[in-house]
């Protein structure tokens, strides 16, 4: 590791000696590419699930936590690493994240075990935890003009929602052509080459350094999100609202949470100023990030699901079939800067949701047959109304937030983004389960244990048919695939309201788009090169290192 250092150490001086300079443009890419693993390995493994089911042969439960660690890890600790980025440097911070991204792919690759596999997925959790609020505030710090911040998030956005939407069709070929751990075994190669580059090309940024970091508070932040996204989930497995083992998670999360509150309004250097909160622009962009996420990452899971289970596709073909909603997202992400200027970000984040609202609304007209049509063309509204949201909402939160606090900022959108998702997950989850199970309590020449069983999922209710065999297996494969059909349309329904909700939400965000000025000196196109930047690190009283533009 130190020689690799010293070599990319002695790459970035020859490029300072000669006057080269990265562009702003080039470190978006780099960016970009960091955010687009950690995107893919998000969804990448939703249509390996059945491969790992039958492989490693992990409870319910289990199989739950192989889909929650991640976003669950994920989301407690994007605060503390995109408030200590602000502190230490956030290329030092992404740096460390593309490491244990990569050893954490690399255990999961040969992970014999449901327990090694969950152990994997909470440490890729950690890596992304690192990376993610970090693109996004060393993006925020590259682009001070906020025309060109606004296309810059529009690509970073874009890119996030090709990886989510990509994930199923490269692990849908990885699973058919290799194994379900080549899902993972793309990240080692691919983070390999992203140390040196990063290193190389983006330049180090800091935020305030007045005041010591609050690891204390940091780790209040953590765990509160734990809690509550922990007692969201048991409460969507066991479906009992009185169930000790998710309440009590869920209001010890809670109260970490005021806690933390409490302590950062009364700290002289708060990790997050939480007068950002009384900005209406950066509280709704972050209510809305939230809404849109719970709504519809549930959905997409559920999704894959039924193409899948109920209408018998292959995983590859499951990939390929969302292929609609990548390409919509792509070209929402590509005009999103333009239309953001046109309409303003009201109207953007509101009209967004509404159509992605109706293209929910569409699906419900989806049943046990395939009708390719209809999904096409609800998955390309799907994403395009998914995008225009994410896309203003992002942009508002960020250019309401200082420079200076970038990271913490983009740790709150990143936190509100994977709490969002993960809270999905369970309250659709719980949701799909409560509208699917009574739909087995009858069914004729089964035994209730048998339909107890079978009403833990459609999988489940799959392996016991078979079992049964005969007229009665038979009799409750239909049963189920009914059930589950109603289940989704039930789901869908409350995934349509909650995104209506998000619509009136954003009515509270501004009208118009405001353009910044740049700062003097900010006019220029190159990020500062390697000397000018050590050389202002090393000023005395130096607050912070100048990663803007000029």
């Amino acid at each position: 590791m130190s020689g690799t250092s010293t070599a990319t150490g002695r790459l970035r001086d020859r490029l300072a000696a000669t006057g080269i300079r990265t562009n702003r443009w080039v470190v978006l890419v780099v960016l970009c590419t960091s955010l687009l693993l950690v995107a893919l390995d998000s969804t990448i493994l939703y249509v390996a699930l059945p491969s790992v089911t039958e492989e490693l042969r992990p409870t319910s439960v289990e199989l739950l936590w192989i889909g929650d660690a991640y976003p669950l890890i994920c989301a407690s600790l994007l605060i503390l690493f995109g408030t200590l980025g602000d502190r230490v440097g956030r290329r030092r911070i992404l740096l460390l994240g593309y490491g244990l991204f990569g050893a954490a792919s690399a255990l999961a690759v040969f992970a014999d075990s449901a327990q090694v596999l969950i152990l994997a997925r909470a440490l890729l959790g950690i890596g992304g935890a690192m990376i993610m609020p970090a693109t996004l505030s060393i993006l925020r710090d590259v682009f001070p003009d906020r025309n060109e911040r606004a296309v810059a998030i529009g690509v970073w956005t874009a890119v996030a929602a090709i990886g989510a939407a990509t994930g199923p069709v490269l692990g849908g070929f990885l699973v058919e052509h290799f194994w379900w751990g080549s899902v993972f075994l793309i990240n080692i190669p691919l983070m390999a080459i992203m140390l040196p580059l990063c290193r190389i090309l983006v330049p180090e940024s800091k935020g305030r350094a007045d005041g010591p970091w609050d690891l204390f508070g940091a780790l209040l932040a953590a765990l509160g999100v734990l809690g509550v996204v922990y007692g969201i989930k048991e409460l969507g497995i066991d479906r009992d609202l009185l169930d000790a083992g998710a309440v009590l998670p869920f209001l010890a999360g809670l109260a970490l949470l005021v806690l933390f509150v409490r302590r950062q309004r009364r700290r002289k250097h708060p990790l997050i100023d939480m007068r950002l909160f009384s900005r209406a622009a950066f509280s709704t962009s972050v209510g809305c990030i939230v809404i849109a996420m719970l709504a519809l990452v549930g959905l997409e899971l559920i999704a894959v699901q039924y193409l899948q289970l109920v209408l018998e596709m292959t995983p590859l073909e499951t990939g390929l079939r969302m292929l609609p909603l990548t390409f919509a997202a792509m070209v929402a992400g590509v005009i999103g800067s333009a239309t953001l200027r046109r309409i303003g970000p009201r109207a953007m984040v509101s009209c967004g949701f509404t159509l992605t609202a109706c293209a929910v609304l569409l699906l419900c007209l989806m049943g046990e047959h395939d009708r390719p049509w209809l999904l096409g063309t609800g998955f390309v509204l799907l994403g395009f109304g998914f995008q225009s949201t994410l896309f203003g909402a992002y942009e508002s939160m960020l250019t309401e937030a200082p420079a200076d606090d970038s990271g913490g900022a983009a740790a709150i959108g990143e936190t509100s983004y994977q709490l969002g998702a993960g809270m999905g997950i369970a309250l659709l989850g719980s949701v799909m389960n409560a509208a699917y199970a009574p739909g087995l309590t009858h069914v004729q020449g089964v035994s209730g244990a048998a339909s107890g069983a079978a009403g833990h999922s459609l999988g489940e209710a799959y392996q016991v048919a078979a079992r049964l065999g005969g007229g009665a297996g038979e009799a409750l494969r239909d049963a189920a695939r009914a059930a589950f059909v109603h289940g989704l349309h039930v789901t869908l329904v409350v995934s349509a309201v909650l995104l209506l909700l998000g619509a009136v939400a954003a009515l509270r965000l501004p009208r118009r788009m405001e353009c910044e000025a740049p700062a003097a000196g900010d006019a220029e196109s190159d990020v500062p090169d390697v000397a000018a930047e050590r050389g202002a690190a090393a000023e005395p009283g130096a607050s912070r290192a100048r990663s803007s533009v000029g």
